[in-house]
């Protein structure tokens, strides 16, 4: 396996491009011209305010047994921000319609924080493009479901997450702005994840930090139990962006999910 301590680079010249849905832009990083064969696709979806960059790690990890692809949401990573707010329901939409662009079969489709939010709703829109859901630190906890509640939650993790996630999180947080990052977050405190999972008809894994003040133990467990097959995975000692700190581990979960 590579060594995820290495530095977090941009991808390659060749292995990304832009495309557009409507009037949303992403951009698609990875094994842009592989098919999968007998490997497993997964795609990966970063959070609020971030870009693949937070997920880069899990990326390299996973990529020698699986086709990886990682995704930047609109508004994200210095792509074009929509001139209108945009809800889970529709983001959803939106990427579902890029993964049946991109023509690959059945994906493994992890989302982080708000990605999860992403998730879950493409699983239930248009399942027939996702094998199975993986959301690291979903959100929103229902004991923080308020902007105050939500920045200090992040601001109590991210002095405990890695220099490296922090350095991440400030470049990709400005490259953001405060008017699409406010958006969005309102975007996040209005989509009830917990009322979806119940028709979810896909496959779920909740990956979670031990220590994440962000996503709780009780949340996680209730967004497992609402959730007809659903399975939770703790990372002892990490907090939200288990997938940056313990990328290994997390892949590891993904990988022996099924």
């Amino acid at each position: 396996m590579p060594d995820p301590r290495r530095r977090d680079r941009a991808p390659r010249a060749g292995r990304t491009r832009r495309e557009r849905i409507g009037d949303l832009e992403f951009r698609v990083s990875g094994d842009l011209r592989e098919r999968p064969g007998p490997r497993e696709a997964i795609v990966l979806v970063h959070g609020i305010g971030m870009s693949q960059r937070a997920m880069h790690r899990l990326h390299r990890t996973l990529r020698p047994g699986a086709l990886v692809l990682s995704i930047d949401m609109p508004g994200h990573a210095g792509l074009p921000v929509p001139r209108r707010e945009v809800d889970v329901v529709e983001m959803a939409g939106a990427l579902g319609a890029l993964l049946a662009r991109l023509g690959l079969p059945p994906v493994v489709l992890v989302g982080h924080s708000m990605g999860a939010q992403w998730a879950v709703e493409l699983a239930v829109q248009r399942p027939e493009l996702v094998s199975r859901v993986v959301a690291i630190a979903p959100v929103v906890d229902a004991a923080r479901r308020s902007v105050r509640e939500q920045l200090v939650a992040l601001l109590a993790d991210a002095v405990r997450e890695p220099p490296s996630l922090v350095e991440i999180a400030c470049t990709d947080y400005l490259r953001c702005g405060v008017a699409w990052y406010a958006a969005q977050l309102r975007q996040t405190l209005a989509y009830p994840i917990e009322r979806r999972l119940p028709v979810l008809r896909r496959p779920l894994l909740i990956v979670r930090g031990a220590h994440d003040t962000v996503a709780g133990e009780a949340w996680c467990r209730a967004l497992r139990d609402a959730t007809p097959d659903a399975a939770l995975v703790r990372i002892p000692g990490h907090h939200h962006a288990a997938q940056h700190s313990a990328p290994r581990a997390v892949a590891a979960a993904i990988v022996a999910h099924r």
